[in-house]
């Protein structure tokens, strides 16, 4: 099961597929537009927009966090199988599993650091536990009045102003926007692990990376030359 080949199954799996599709597609849509528009400006009209750098940085950020979860989901990932190649069928499902346990907690110690970063932008408290949430701690300190350098606050989030900021006025874009994404892609990638544990207990699948990706790119080419 590869990346390309991947297919949903039911009416909702293909439309959160799509709509994860569609999601990496726009924002490397509005990455690359804001970019063009950013060189047309300073070229042609020697202007400048200020706050389009910082925001495509963090759409990448975002790109490259959603995709990560996305990744998994539809096995795209790489790694190397020389040594699993050479195992029988039974290592090769032991060796899936063990990595997929060890992703399992990797992933889980990945989402509690994920929300301990995130939680005091948004005037939420910490877990406490060094590996794993033991609690919640009450003294965590908010930070919810840091702002981004140059990105404007749009006019229909002012409401956060009262929800996380005591009312206090935001000129930019408080951080607890753009660093949202780390719990969030966090929990995702912690889902599709999940989901791809499942898939490799059920036999579906016998690891979390693409197999033989590279080889059968070269048949696809051999292919074609015969066909020539």
């Amino acid at each position: 099961m590869s990346g390309s080949k991947y297919q949903p199954k039911g009416r909702l799996g293909r439309f959160v597929h799509e709509f994860e599709e569609n999601a990496i597609a726009l924002t490397l849509g509005a990455m690359t537009i804001l970019t063009f528009l950013n060189v047309i400006r300073r070229y042609v009209f020697n202007a400048s927009l200020i706050w389009s750098l910082e925001v495509v940085l963090v759409l990448f950020a975002w790109l490259v966090l959603f995709g990560i979860a996305y990744g998994f989901k539809v096995t795209a990932h790489l790694g190397v199988d020389a040594v699993t190649n050479v195992m029988s069928a039974k290592g090769r499902r032991a060796m899936g599993i063990i990595s997929a346990a060890i992703c399992l907690f990797y992933a889980m110690l990945l989402l509690k650091g994920a929300w301990d970063y995130w939680a005091p932008f948004a005037d939420l408290p910490r877990t406490t536990g060094r590996w794993f949430p033991t609690g919640i701690d009450w003294k965590t300190r908010g930070t919810s009045y840091f702002e981004t350098d140059q990105i404007p606050m749009p006019q229909f989030l002012r409401f956060l102003e009262d929800w996380i900021n005591y009312g206090e006025h935001y000129s930019k874009m408080p951080r607890t926007i753009p660093y949202v994404i780390l719990p969030i892609s966090a929990a995702l990638i912690l889902f599709r692990i999940v989901q791809a544990t499942v898939r490799i207990l059920k036999g579906e699948q016998e690891s979390l990376i693409v197999s033989h990706e590279a080889e059968d790119a070269v048949e696809e080419v051999a292919a074609m030359n015969r066909g020539a």
